[in-house]
């Protein structure tokens, strides 16, 4: 099954997640969907200082959105921040200085931003990370796991307050990866059972991420707040050159840019919530399938419950 499950990501990622993929069904797009400006609205973004959250960041202040950049580092921080200020004229552009595989500091850059107030109108989950070795925070948990799972968890939880105030126009986006269709739901979320593997347990936490959407949508549906993944396709960006070098210069020219990355996050920012499905997992501006055929992943969504519990546990922040 795990032979299939790679095998069927392989095709389909091939057809669909290269640069060509996203040139084929850009054909389908509609420019009226991006003809929308953000002024007034609040945005936070995390891992923003490249890539396709620095990409986010950038469109959402030329947009006239006051734009939170949430970095690891304060020094690739401060020049995402010149620089977008500068490119797009917004000067209400921010950065927030904040580990996301640290429980302590997410939980005070929240509690900054509880102390001003201000609605959150969009909450942007973009920081990831694939470790390939073993590594343990400081605080006891797996790295893959702290950023990717815990890390986007007890972000989006301890904002839902601030994402209230902005209802009904507060949406949570989450950034996964087409990696997760190769693997199912697990309890071993911080891969304690075998040999770590670093590519299988980021695919898992993808996995995590896209079910605890449908879970969040479910959960607080009446809070008026909408909740989105999606995955941006295979995207040149330097977390893929660091950790997948071999994959980067194998698919060398073929990868689509910072920008097409980051395209359905913006689409998904825009657009009326009636035109999207609650819980929806998105690719290239359209509902894509949560689970490849015959890859038997479909009924691992339902420990999901048992999964929040742990993680509610884990980050000490009450339900």
């Amino acid at each position: 099954m795990k032979a299939w499950r790679s095998a069927a990501f392989g095709m389909y990622g091939y057809l669909n997640f290269t640069k060509a993929g996203f040139m084929e069904h850009s054909k389908n797009f509609k420019a009226e969907d991006m003809k929308v400006r953000l002024d007034g609205k609040n945005c936070i973004v995390t891992g923003a200082n490249s890539g396709i959250g620095f990409a986010t960041a950038q469109d959402l202040a030329s947009r006239g959105a006051s734009v939170y950049l949430l970095c690891r580092s304060k020094e690739r921080g401060e020049a995402a921040l010149s620089k977008i200020q500068t490119e797009t004229g917004n000067q209400n552009v921010y950065l927030e200085i904040c580990d996301l595989s640290s429980l302590s500091e997410i939980k005070s850059v929240s509690a900054k931003f509880a102390s001003k107030g201000t609605p959150l109108h969009v909450l942007v989950n973009n920081a990831g990370i694939l470790e390939n070795n073993r590594i343990t925070t400081s605080e006891g948990f797996e790295l893959n796991f702290a950023v990717n799972v815990l890390g986007t968890y007890a972000m989006t939880e301890l904002m839902l307050p601030l994402l209230e105030k902005a209802a009904p126009d507060a949406r949570v986006i989450t950034v996964s990866s087409g990696g997760m269709y190769t693997s199912p739901l697990t309890k071993d979320l911080q891969f304690s059972e075998g040999k770590f593997d670093g590519v299988m347990q980021y695919a898992r936490n993808k996995r995590v991420q896209v079910a605890l959407t449908e879970k969040w949508a479910e959960k607080y549906k009446d809070k008026n707040i909408a909740f989105y993944a999606m995955h941006p396709g295979w995207a040149e960006t330097p977390g893929v050159a660091k950790s997948l070098p071999s994959f980067s210069e194998r698919f060398s020219g073929k990868l689509r840019t910072w920008e097409e990355g980051a395209d359905t996050i913006i689409w998904l920012a825009l657009q009326p919530k009636e035109k999207l499905v609650p819980g929806g997992f998105y690719f290239d501006r359209a509902a894509a399938p949560k689970h490849l055929p015959f890859a038997a992943t479909a009924g691992s969504h339902s420990i999901i419950d048992s999964i929040v519990e742990d993680l509610r546990s884990l980050s000490g922040i009450p339900s």
